[in-house]
């Protein structure tokens, strides 16, 4: 075995994986050690390797612990008949050196040390053997770049990464993030894109976990509501900075989406900063997300008034507060289908962003419930800054689960 060239490799590795050379040094000298072992020792001994990485030298050592009768028990003894569990272990010339014989050695030594003894060079291990340092190499080179990968993404959760579209399988789509695979699942994908291979993407980081030997999962999305907000973070100053905040939002992945903004400063318009200058800011989110709608509205500590802001863009006229978080909201008769949307998607939408029950009737006919204008939201509480955003996405999430 060339150990220089080994060494050259490791570092070679290490390089391309980013993986402290370090890690795999430490495991090249276990995979070498298990291999010596097996070749020239029982399966009781204690096998130490160590690698010199300047000059590719590699040295072996069989390691025993200093022990007396207080530590171990010897054959003969009488606690060494029957089993327990309590009992001490079994004294063993392989691994352990008894004190007194251990300080003609070393007088310094104590109990409970270890003492290592070279052994002498053996260049060829066997095919074996060899074969069996190699695949233990292998596989703990796999285990380091994996627990690598996911230190780094790791801190990337919640967060918006680039990828480029590799391949589709069963309607998952996986991602080529550089040193990791990521994989969005057909739930996570929006309803009605299209994915082309090569393609390039932005993508919410979900979780990053442990997958298969070969790679870790890293799980991506562009249905989630936070993706909606990250991009806004990126491309909106203000809410990078606190100034503006995104109370909450309701989201109908590659359809529409609903989100409340307002500011800490009485000087910045919280909507017309998230919108843009002629809408720019809004349109590159929307780029980004292909056709769907985005609609941002004003928040307010005003419940009536929230609603009111959560309907356009139809107008209200009038709203009834009735028990439970529900009420009832009067429209004119030409605002009605606005208000509604199609298919209920305005008021259920604007129930979601607000927390509340909504029941959309006209001003002509107040006593007669519209078809689609009655929108329920999952959870009775209302949606706090933080978990507002979540909630409100709430069904998404579930899904992903």
């Amino acid at each position: 075995m060339d150990l220089k060239a080994l060494v050259q490799t490791v570092n070679q590795i290490a390089q391309e994986k980013k993986i402290e050379p370090g890690r795999i040094f430490d495991v090249v000298e276990k995979a070498l050690a298990a291999a010596y072992k097996r070749e020239y020792f029982e399966r009781n001994a204690n096998v130490r390797a160590k690698l010199d990485v300047k000059t590719g030298k590699m040295e072996f050592f069989q390691v025993k612990e200093v022990v007396d009768g207080s530590t171990v028990r010897f054959e003969g003894d009488e606690e060494d008949i029957g089993d327990s569990e309590d009992k001490l272990p079994r004294f063993n010339e392989e691994r352990h050196i008894l004190l007194e014989e251990a300080r003609k050695i070393n007088p310094n030594v104590a109990l409970g040390d270890e003492m290592e003894f070279p052994l002498p060079e053996q260049e060829n291990f066997g095919r074996i053997a060899a074969g069996t340092a190699k695949q233990v190499i292998i596989q703990r080179l796999r285990e380091a770049e994996q627990e690598s990968v996911v230190e780094e993404f790791k801190d990337r959760e919640g967060q918006v990464v680039s990828g480029t579209v590799q391949r589709m399988e069963r309607g998952n789509v996986y991602i080529d993030l550089g040193r990791a695979v990521g994989i969005m699942f057909y739930n996570e994908t929006i309803p009605g894109e299209h994915y082309r291979v090569g393609e390039r993407l932005r993508f919410y980081v979900v979780a990053v976990q442990k997958g298969s030997p070969r790679f870790p999962e890293v799980v991506l999305s562009r249905s989630h509501p936070r993706f909606m907000v990250k991009l806004f973070e990126l491309e909106v100053p203000e809410i990078a900075d606190g100034t503006v905040e995104i109370k909450a939002i309701a989201r109908e992945a590659g359809s529409r989406t609903k989100i409340a903004v307002a500011s800490n400063h009485e000087a910045v318009d919280a909507v017309g900063s998230v919108v843009g200058q002629h809408g720019t800011r809004i349109m590159t989110v929307t780029n980004e997300l292909g056709p769907e709608r985005i609609d941002v509205v004003g928040w307010s500590p005003d419940i009536n008034v929230f609603i009111k802001n959560a309907l356009a863009p139809a107008r209200v006229h009038g709203i009834e507060e009735l028990e439970r978080r529900e009420v009832r909201v009067f429209v004119p008769d030409d605002q009605l289908s606005l208000a509604i949307g199609k298919g209920g998607q305005n008021v259920r939408l604007a129930a979601k962003l607000t927390g509340w029950k909504i029941d959309v009737r006209s001003e002509s006919k107040p006593d007669e419930t519209q078809e689609g204008g009655v929108a329920e939201v999952a959870s009775n509480k209302e949606p706090e800054k933080s978990e507002g955003v979540e909630e409100a996405g709430s069904s998404d999430k579930e899904a992903v689960e």
